[in-house]
């Protein structure tokens, strides 16, 4: 259903810049199908990333016996992320992304063991690598596009850490609606976060979105 909904919505804005009126300032404002493509995969791929980090915890508060394959799907993830980098900035780029990713994933999911025990010298502890972690990937992406601002990135990787943490938190608590609530706060944003990374692509490599 989602892949369904992607591509209808990719031929819809295709179908609309196609059907606009012949000026200028229209034209503007009308997306290649190159760069709506890279925008509708890259929203994938990080909706794919808060829908299975959401589903990990699930199995992970739970105790559920689908924790471990959950896992492998997220952290499979991450690895989709990392390959869809590489077009633009390279295998070693893309690797170490992937590598920081994975870590920003298994170090969430010792957050969240440390929270159901109510362990607070390691919840501080992990807490301080979870953000340090994200200060490495917003130092390797701005380091290879200097369009990614070092400090929009860090402002919408610390967002998209504390609705991860009031997710879970509200998931520990039993408290459903917050935990409802969380997501669908977490899905908007990782909706920004993704367009700001197709925007820094497309500004950086023009020609390739024409």
């Amino acid at each position: 259903m989602k892949k369904l909904f992607l591509r209808f919505s990719l031929v819809a804005m295709l179908f609309v810049c196609l059907a606009a009126p012949v000026k200028a300032d229209v034209q503007n404002q009308c997306y290649s199908s190159s760069k709506v493509k890279v925008m509708f995969d890259l929203r994938k791929l990080w909706i794919d990333h808060v829908v299975w980090t959401r589903n990990y915890i699930i199995s992970s508060v739970g105790g559920l016996d689908d924790q471990q394959a959950v896992l492998a799907r997220l952290l499979k993830n991450q690895e989709d992320i990392g390959n869809a980098m590489k077009p633009y900035y390279g295998v070693a780029a893309g690797d170490k992304l992937t590598q920081l990713l994975k870590e920003h994933i298994l170090v969430a999911g010792k957050i969240v063991e440390a929270a159901k025990k109510g362990d607070q010298a390691n919840l501080e502890k992990y807490n301080k690598e979870w953000y340090k972690n994200a200060d490495d990937i917003a130092n390797l992406l701005s380091s290879v596009n200097p369009n990614w601002s070092n400090t929009e990135l860090k402002e919408l990787l610390y967002t998209h850490l504390k609705m991860v943490t009031d997710e879970a938190v509200a998931r520990i608590k039993q408290d459903w609606q917050g935990n409802i609530i969380a997501f669908d706060k977490g899905e908007d944003h990782i909706i920004v976060l993704a367009d700001a990374l197709t925007k820094g692509i497309v500004k950086q490599f023009p020609n390739k979105f024409k």
